[in-house]
């Protein structure tokens, strides 16, 4: 089989996990980087014998791709998202799919009319735990959930600036605000808090440490997510908690251990899962291999809902209230 032919845009840390998870994936090969910082391009291309970079439009004409990741700040999505798409390249982006609604209107435009595939990189709808959750929730109504992101962040300069990354809430948050309504449905209303003390040590930021989101869904149920940016050396919890009308479960999301525990109508549960980086990969090269956007496990036309969402709650933080996506 021919390998597929891959590149990436933006050589920061979230590139370095792809490029790592491209490495060990089957029948594809990286084989262009591209960054602002040469240096940086090179650092990552030079092991892998592939060309670097420091402008993706010189990339996307010089490369015949296959396959390309844009792992960007989010402000920048649009431009590779929507060229590689109209030049039948399938593309993975990195989340969210992108900083405004008006940018991820344009790369759902453009997956719609596209001959290739796009995924956008929420990477629980592709591991094994969020279908064990949603077999365990089956036949029964969710009444609350609760998410927790505590942990260090590298304070990459886009992450602190709340204009271009969108802090908390796009950056981190967002990963459970996506989980939540994979589970629980589409969101009516959102509130949030932000807590007025500083938890990560840095002074250099716009953003707030701490801060609870709590969403209304459409069903009824209620979610809560609270995301805190802490000090270097503290430790993170990453985990989600479900109560249904027979269950009490908790889904622990990583970075070691990805498991689903507790009971469900008697039952107990304890299943413990992969990376699931690798099989949203996976499951990317596989659609793209066959160009079959049902095998998508996170498309665009999804990840905007969880983007609306994610802004109201923006919204809702500026204006002290209750908002509608």
């Amino acid at each position: 089989m021919t390998p597929l032919r891959a590149g990436i845009v933006g050589g920061g840390r979230i590139a370095g996990v792809h490029a790592r998870a491209i490495d060990t994936a089957e029948d594809v090969r990286l084989v262009a980087v591209c960054d602002l910082d040469r240096e940086r391009a090179e650092a990552m291309a030079g092991p892998r014998g592939a060309a670097a970079y420091v402008d993706w439009r010189e990339m996307l004409e010089a490369q015949d791709l296959d396959l390309l990741w844009v792992a960007t700040p989010p402000l920048h999505h649009r431009g590779p998202a929507v060229a590689a798409l109209a030049a039948g390249v399938h593309v993975y982006l990195e989340k969210p799919i992108a900083r405004t609604l008006d940018d991820a209107a344009a790369i759902v435009d453009a997956a719609g009319s596209a001959a290739g595939v796009c995924a956008v990189g929420y990477q629980w709808h592709a591991g094994g735990l969020l279908e064990a959750a949603r077999q365990a929730l089956a036949g029964q109504r969710v009444g609350m959930l609760v998410g927790r992101n505590f942990g260090p962040a590298a304070a990459r300069p886009w992450f602190v600036d709340r204009e271009q990354g969108g802090g908390q809430i796009l950056e981190r948050a967002s990963h459970h605000i996506d989980l939540q309504r994979a589970l629980a449905g589409e969101v009516a209303a959102v509130e949030a808090f932000a807590a007025g003390v500083r938890l990560s040590g840095s002074q250099d930021s716009s953003i707030d440490d701490a801060i609870a989101l709590v969403l209304h869904f459409q069903s009824g149920a209620l979610g809560t997510i609270h995301s805190v940016w802490s000090a270097d050396g503290q430790p993170g919890r990453y985990s989600l908690d479900l109560l249904g009308e027979q269950a009490t479960i908790t889904l622990d999301l990583g970075p070691a251990v990805h498991r689903i525990s507790g009971v469900s109508k008697g039952r107990t549960i304890d299943a413990a899962f992969g990376d699931p980086m690798e099989r949203s990969i996976a499951r990317f090269v596989e659609a793209a291999r066959r160009s079959d956007r049902s095998l998508v496990a996170c498309p665009p036309d999804d990840a905007i809902r969880t983007l609306a969402v994610a802004l109201a709650c923006e919204r809702a933080l500026a204006d002290g209230a209750r908002v509608s996506p």
